[in-house]
C-alpha cells in the first residue's frame, strides 16, 4: 500500500480571513470553495440581522457583500461597515449581478466592485488589490 504526503499549501493569503455575504447558497459555496484553495479564511452568511455585529465578531480583514439580497441592500450594508468608527478599515467589495445598480444607485463607500457572474481570475485580483491597499494604510 502506497502512502503519499500531501504538505499542506502555505501562501501568503493564509492571515487573510474574507467574510462573505451573499443570499445565493450555489455562490456562497463556489466562492468558498474557491478563496480556500487560494489560502483564505472564509466565513459565509447567506443572511444577517446585523452586518457590524458580524462584522466585530469575525474581524475579517476585507467583506465580499452582494448589493442586492433577500429585502436587505447590501449598499446600505456597506455604508453601515464603512462610516463605523471601528470598521471603516475593512475593505468592502460589491457584487451584482446588475452591473449598472452602482451607476443609479452608488457605491455606498466600497472599495471595488466585482460583476457577477464574476472570472475567478478577476476576483482574485480584486481581493489582492484592496487587501495590499488597507496594509500600505496600515503602515502609514
Amino acid at each position: 500500500m502506497l502512502s503519499v504526503y500531501m504538505a499542506p499549501i502555505i501562501t501568503q493569503h493564509m492571515n487573510n480571513h474574507i467574510l462573505i455575504l451573499d443570499d445565493s447558497q450555489d455562490i456562497l459555496d463556489a466562492l468558498q470553495q474557491a478563496l480556500t484553495e487560494e489560502g483564505y479564511k472564509v466565513t459565509t452568511y447567506n443572511y444577517c440581522e446585523d452586518i457590524l455585529q458580524l462584522v466585530k465578531e469575525h474581524q475579517p480583514n476585507l467583506v465580499l457583500l452582494d448589493y442586492l439580497l433577500f429585502g436587505i441592500n447590501g449598499g446600505e450594508l456597506c455604508h453601515h461597515i464603512k462610516t463605523d468608527p471601528l470598521t471603516k478599515h475593512i475593505p468592502v467589495v460589491l457584487m451584482s449581478a446588475y452591473p449598472r445598480v452602482l451607476e443609479s444607485l452608488g457605491d455606498y463607500g466600497s472599495n471595488a466592485f466585482i460583476a457577477k457572474p464574476f472570472d475567478l481570475e478577476v476576483m482574485y485580483a480584486t481581493i489582492k488589490k484592496c487587501l495590499d491597499q488597507q496594509s500600505e494604510l496600515s503602515y502609514h
